[in-house]
């Protein structure tokens, strides 16, 4: 497995992959791949937005939306950004968080911001992992400003339990994108992070920003002035494959919620309430 995954070319491979996934075939055959495809990860039909008979590829149904009402939006300050599991959950200290057991990873690195200390150091974060059975598109767990965005060209290795205890700095040397909100309690960050054969990232409030569109490692960085208003459960974006959120919270949030945030690695969890 490791000499493998090390040997192989991840960003073109993943590339090639979104584009196989999204090839629009004959109807017969869209159908009989994404029944195939639904059925092999157990995902719920019934939640779709629409019949499977309607999409076009499997990579048109691993985006759909859900049916209004699926995913109601809690009514708590935060909520969980997607279907997912949280694999990690815990304090942000001394500028550290952890990747895996025995295995942690520096915010500065993560974030590439020079301010990243003011920000989220001390507070707390939150690592979800998305599989093919969950539903792709990530949205706001609170309600603010979308201010900045980051994109990170990196590479593209797994993000499966191998990968996290295996690759050193897995989480800083992916390529991700960093949304920053500001809210009333202070700045908060949901960093997507992508993996071997994410097509690419998408947001949704922002199409010029696409993850993996070709080989130019350069970081691009965009500020929104006035900044994009944003409510809990508004759509931030998607994997055209699945991968990883990372939630960055404010120490001030921390502090406020830190009864509540008992939650423990590998809780499955829908968009919905932190408790």
């Amino acid at each position: 497995m490791s000499a493998i995954t090390r040997i192989l070319p991840k960003r073109q491979l993943s590339r090639l992959v979104g584009k196989i996934m999204h090839f629009e075939g004959p109807k017969w055959w869209a159908r009989l791949t994404i029944k195939g495809f639904a059925s092999w990860y157990n995902i719920a039909l019934d939640e779709a937005e629409k019949p499977y008979t309607e999409y076009r590829s499997i990579g048109d149904f691993f985006v759909r939306h859900l049916k209004q009402g699926i995913r109601p939006v809690g009514t708590s300050w935060a909520v969980h950004p997607a279907d997912s599991v949280i694999t990690q959950a815990s304090p942000i200290n001394e500028g550290t968080l952890i990747q895996a057991k025995g295995h942690t990873y520096t915010l500065k690195d993560f974030t590439q911001d020079a301010d990243c200390e003011n920000k989220w150091g001390e507070g707390f974060f939150m690592t979800y992992y998305l599989c093919p059975t969950d539903y792709h598109r990530v949205h706001s767990p609170v309600e603010g400003m979308i201010t900045n965005v980051r994109l990170m060209p990196g590479e593209l290795w797994p993000v499966n339990e191998w990968s996290t205890t295996n690759v050193k700095n897995l989480f800083s040397v992916n390529e991700r994108v960093l949304v920053e909100i500001e809210t009333d309690l202070g700045p908060v960050g949901v960093m997507f992070v992508g993996a071997t054969n994410v097509g690419h990232i998408v947001l949704s409030f922002d199409e010029s920003i696409r993850g993996n569109q070709s080989d130019d490692l350069v970081m691009k960085s965009k500020r929104y002035t006035p900044g994009i208003p944003v409510k809990k459960g508004d759509e931030l974006g998607m994997f055209r494959m699945g991968s990883t959120i990372v939630m960055l919270y404010p120490r001030v949030f921390k502090e406020k919620f830190q009864n509540e945030l008992n939650l423990g690695p590998s809780v499955r969890v829908n968009a919905s309430l932190i408790k």
